[in-house]
Protein backbone atom coordinates (compact mmCIF):
# COMPACT_ATOMS: atom_id res chain seq x y z
CA UNK A 1 0.00 0.00 0.00
CA UNK A 2 1.05 3.84 -0.60
CA UNK A 3 0.16 6.97 -0.22
CA UNK A 4 -2.91 7.01 -1.73
CA UNK A 5 -4.01 4.00 -0.11
CA UNK A 6 -3.05 4.93 3.45
CA UNK A 7 -5.32 8.60 3.02
CA UNK A 8 -8.14 5.92 2.11
CA UNK A 9 -7.75 4.07 5.08
CA UNK A 10 -7.64 7.68 6.72
CA UNK A 11 -10.74 9.07 4.72
CA UNK A 12 -12.69 5.27 6.13
CA UNK A 13 -11.75 6.23 9.77
CA UNK A 14 -13.60 9.93 8.82
CA UNK A 15 -16.49 8.45 7.32
CA UNK A 16 -17.08 6.12 10.91
CA UNK A 17 -16.45 8.95 13.25
CA UNK A 18 -18.78 10.92 11.14
CA UNK A 19 -21.84 8.10 11.29
CA UNK A 20 -20.90 7.84 15.23
CA UNK A 21 -21.81 12.06 15.05
CA UNK A 22 -18.23 13.24 15.45
CA UNK A 23 -16.19 15.40 13.05
CA UNK A 24 -15.27 13.88 10.29
CA UNK A 25 -11.29 13.83 10.28
CA UNK A 26 -9.36 10.41 10.49
CA UNK A 27 -6.06 9.45 10.92
CA UNK A 28 -3.61 6.74 9.70
CA UNK A 29 0.22 6.02 11.39
CA UNK A 30 2.60 4.08 9.18
CA UNK A 31 5.80 3.00 10.08
CA UNK A 32 8.28 0.82 7.68
CA UNK A 33 4.73 0.75 5.39
CA UNK A 34 2.71 -1.10 8.00
CA UNK A 35 -0.54 0.66 9.33
CA UNK A 36 0.39 0.97 13.69
CA UNK A 37 -2.91 2.74 14.40
CA UNK A 38 -5.96 4.16 12.95
CA UNK A 39 -8.67 6.28 14.52
CA UNK A 40 -11.25 9.06 13.83
CA UNK A 41 -12.18 11.71 16.30
CA UNK A 42 -13.89 11.00 19.47
CA UNK A 43 -14.56 13.68 21.07
CA UNK A 44 -17.86 13.84 21.82
CA UNK A 45 -18.02 9.41 22.49
CA UNK A 46 -15.06 10.02 25.42
CA UNK A 47 -16.09 13.33 26.29
CA UNK A 48 -12.18 14.16 25.82
CA UNK A 49 -11.77 17.72 23.88
CA UNK A 50 -8.24 15.64 23.25
CA UNK A 51 -9.65 12.89 21.64
CA UNK A 52 -8.57 14.01 18.07
CA UNK A 53 -7.59 11.32 15.78
CA UNK A 54 -4.12 12.86 15.46
CA UNK A 55 -3.93 12.29 19.10
CA UNK A 56 -5.33 8.74 19.72
CA UNK A 57 -3.19 7.16 16.72
CA UNK A 58 -0.31 8.44 18.24
CA UNK A 59 -1.40 7.47 21.72
CA UNK A 60 -2.48 3.62 19.92
CA UNK A 61 1.21 3.94 17.88
CA UNK A 62 3.39 4.42 21.22
CA UNK A 63 1.44 1.71 22.73
CA UNK A 64 2.04 -0.63 20.53
CA UNK A 65 5.61 0.12 19.96
CA UNK A 66 6.42 0.72 23.40
CA UNK A 67 8.01 3.91 23.12
CA UNK A 68 7.08 7.76 23.33
CA UNK A 69 9.00 8.72 20.27
CA UNK A 70 7.43 7.71 16.54
CA UNK A 71 10.56 8.60 14.70
CA UNK A 72 10.52 7.17 11.13
CA UNK A 73 6.47 6.89 11.27
CA UNK A 74 4.25 8.82 8.97
CA UNK A 75 0.77 10.58 9.77
CA UNK A 76 -2.26 10.58 7.01
CA UNK A 77 -4.78 12.29 8.24
CA UNK A 78 -7.45 14.00 6.56
CA UNK A 79 -7.76 17.22 7.84
CA UNK A 80 -4.78 20.02 8.41
CA UNK A 81 -3.48 19.74 12.20
CA UNK A 82 -4.44 21.90 14.58
CA UNK A 83 -2.19 23.39 17.28
CA UNK A 84 -2.72 20.63 19.55
CA UNK A 85 -1.86 17.94 17.04
CA UNK A 86 1.14 19.70 15.53
CA UNK A 87 2.73 19.87 19.17
CA UNK A 88 2.12 16.12 19.47
CA UNK A 89 3.33 15.46 16.15
CA UNK A 90 6.79 17.23 16.36
CA UNK A 91 7.05 16.11 20.18
CA UNK A 92 6.48 12.68 18.92
CA UNK A 93 9.00 12.95 16.07
CA UNK A 94 7.12 12.15 13.05
CA UNK A 95 8.95 11.73 10.32
CA UNK A 96 6.56 12.66 7.45
CA UNK A 97 2.66 14.46 7.85
CA UNK A 98 0.41 13.79 4.65
CA UNK A 99 -2.83 15.68 5.20
CA UNK A 100 -5.76 15.93 2.77
CA UNK A 101 -7.51 19.37 3.40
CA UNK A 102 -6.42 23.15 4.58
CA UNK A 103 -8.30 24.28 7.53
CA UNK A 104 -8.29 27.47 7.61
CA UNK A 105 -9.99 28.40 10.02
CA UNK A 106 -8.14 26.16 12.91
CA UNK A 107 -5.39 24.36 11.14
CA UNK A 108 -1.27 25.29 12.43
CA UNK A 109 0.56 23.74 9.57
CA UNK A 110 -0.07 25.56 6.35
CA UNK A 111 -2.58 27.85 8.04
CA UNK A 112 -2.97 29.91 11.21
CA UNK A 113 0.01 29.52 13.36
CA UNK A 114 2.13 27.30 11.13
CA UNK A 115 3.65 25.91 14.06
CA UNK A 116 6.55 23.92 12.57
CA UNK A 117 8.06 27.13 10.78
CA UNK A 118 7.88 28.99 14.79
CA UNK A 119 11.75 29.11 15.93
CA UNK A 120 9.75 27.01 19.44
CA UNK A 121 9.30 24.05 17.60
CA UNK A 122 11.65 20.94 18.56
CA UNK A 123 10.85 18.80 15.16
CA UNK A 124 9.19 19.87 11.86
CA UNK A 125 7.98 16.69 10.06
CA UNK A 126 8.35 16.74 6.02
CA UNK A 127 4.34 18.27 4.88
CA UNK A 128 2.58 17.14 2.39
CA UNK A 129 -0.82 18.29 1.35
CA UNK A 130 -3.51 17.70 -0.68
CA UNK A 131 -3.31 14.18 -1.21
CA UNK A 132 -7.52 13.18 -1.33
CA UNK A 133 -8.08 16.65 -0.16
CA UNK A 134 -11.66 17.11 -2.77
CA UNK A 135 -12.57 13.74 -0.68
CA UNK A 136 -11.54 14.91 2.88
CA UNK A 137 -13.80 18.19 2.18
CA UNK A 138 -16.37 16.88 0.65
CA UNK A 139 -17.27 14.50 3.45
CA UNK A 140 -16.49 17.38 6.24
CA UNK A 141 -18.84 19.98 4.02
CA UNK A 142 -21.72 17.10 3.90
CA UNK A 143 -21.90 16.64 7.68
CA UNK A 144 -21.84 20.37 8.47
CA UNK A 145 -24.61 20.57 6.02
CA UNK A 146 -26.66 17.65 7.68
CA UNK A 147 -26.14 19.37 11.04
CA UNK A 148 -27.43 23.12 9.87
CA UNK A 149 -30.29 21.02 8.22
CA UNK A 150 -32.00 19.96 11.66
Amino acid sequence: MVGQGFMDLALAEAQEAAERGEVPVGAVLVLNGEVIARAGNRTRELNDITAHAEILVIRQASQTLTRERLTGADLYVTLEPCTMCATAISFARLRRLYFAAEDEKGGAVTNGVRFFAQPTCHHAPDVYSGLAASDAMALLKDFFAARRDR
